[in-house]
């Protein structure tokens, strides 16, 4: 019998090989938005380690919505189509592939991490940031309050980068709202101070989010397969906590989206989290539960027992994994033979197999 970690997942009319998902993360590497040679070897990784689902970081709507100087983007048709062969490689493994569409806000314009400094300046490509309010977070810049035209452009701008992230063959599209990025600062009470429709009530703070959510819907259709990542609390008393998250999950899947990859935290620089394996497991199963939507979890989920409990238990019905698949791009393969299974390996790796029934 197989595991239930290694069982296929249906989204949509749209079948997942198996519940092992490989987490967005940031790799710092474009040129101008745009993917290369390093995107195409670490993905390429990935795509022969057999997961049920790769979804690539953070990619930008708008050149002031990417995190990095570095990180890639999808406001342009040349960004989408350095795209396409490794999508193309990736589906010749079986292997389905996502995109998280994103805008960093107030946390954008900075250096990668290996630098030596945090914030790019004008003349390192850097860029002024905009935000729900103007404030700043911890020790980067003040942001630009966005004005209410520039948040109906940039609903379009997600649009389309939707639309261009479909036409060159991502399977499914993630918007990011999570870790205290641009659409996090709205809904959270926290980083949105504005008086307008877009601030104050929770119905406000949410509204971003929607119109993303039902402009990025209408760009894709219906056969698409929509998630949207959300930090399920900031960690603080004053902060948004699971049962706003609750409660926009089942507006988010009135408005078709289909799976609530939960994360969490990223408004607050010191908010005190007890990080340890699992920590977000719980807030993915209320939202499941209470929202009556699909859900993955991600967070110190390492171990092959671990992820297929929380499957096996119904506490998410995937798992995301990051660092893991850092270390070890073949987690997933591992996994399956620590478990008892056989799945599909790349013909050019059988010979590692340890088990073959």
């Amino acid at each position: 019998m197989t595991s239930p970690l290694f069982t296929p997942l249906t989204l949509r009319n749209f079948e997942f090989p198996n519940r092992v998902w490989v987490s967005p993360m940031c790799q710092y590497s474009a040129v101008e938005g745009v993917v290369g040679d390093w995107h195409r070897n670490h993905i390429g990784a990935l795509a022969t380690g057999a997961p049920g689902l790769i979804v690539v970081e953070a990619s930008a709507v708008s050149p002031e919505g990417r995190i990095s100087i570095a990180c890639p983007g999808l406001w342009s048709d040349q960004q989408a189509a350095a795209f396409e062969s490794i999508i193309d490689f990736a589906h010749s493994q079986q292997v389905p592939m996502a995109i998280q569409l994103a805008h960093a806000g107030r946390k954008g314009s900075s250096m990668r991490p290996w630098d030596d400094h945090l914030v790019a300046s004008a003349t390192e490509g850097g860029w002024e940031t905009v935000s729900a309010t103007a404030a700043g977070f911890n020790n980067m810049p003040t942001p630009r309050e966005l004005t209410v035209e520039e948040i109906k452009n940039l609903v379009a701008d997600f649009a389309a980068a939707a639309k261009r992230a479909k036409s060159v063959g991502f399977d499914v599209i993630e918007i990011h709202a999570a870790h205290g990025y641009l659409l996090h600062q709205f809904y959270s009470p926290i980083s949105n101070q504005r008086t307008d429709e877009y601030g104050g009530s929770f119905e406000n703070r949410i509204r971003f989010l929607l119109e993303v959510t039902k402009a990025v819907r209408a760009a894709i259709g219906d056969e698409t397969v929509l998630f949207v990542r959300i930090s399920a609390t900031d960690w603080v008393p004053e902060g948004w906590d699971i049962e706003d998250s609750i409660k926009l999950s089942k507006e988010l899947k009135a408005l078709g989206v289909d799976l609530i990859d939960v994360s969490s935290g990223g408004t607050v620089p010191n908010a005190q989290i007890p990080v340890v394996p699992g920590y977000q497991v719980e807030f993915a199963t209320r939202i499941k539960n209470e929202a009556e939507i699909a859900t993955s979890a991600v967070g110190l989920i390492t171990d092959a027992k671990q992820a297929n409990e929380i499957v096996a238990t119904g506490k998410a019905d995937a798992v995301m994994l990051a660092r893991a698949m850092l270390r070890n791009p073949r987690w997933a393969m591992q996994a399956a033979e620590e478990l008892g299974d056989v799945i599909p390996w790349s013909n050019q790796l059988l010979r590692g197999r340890t088990i073959t029934s």
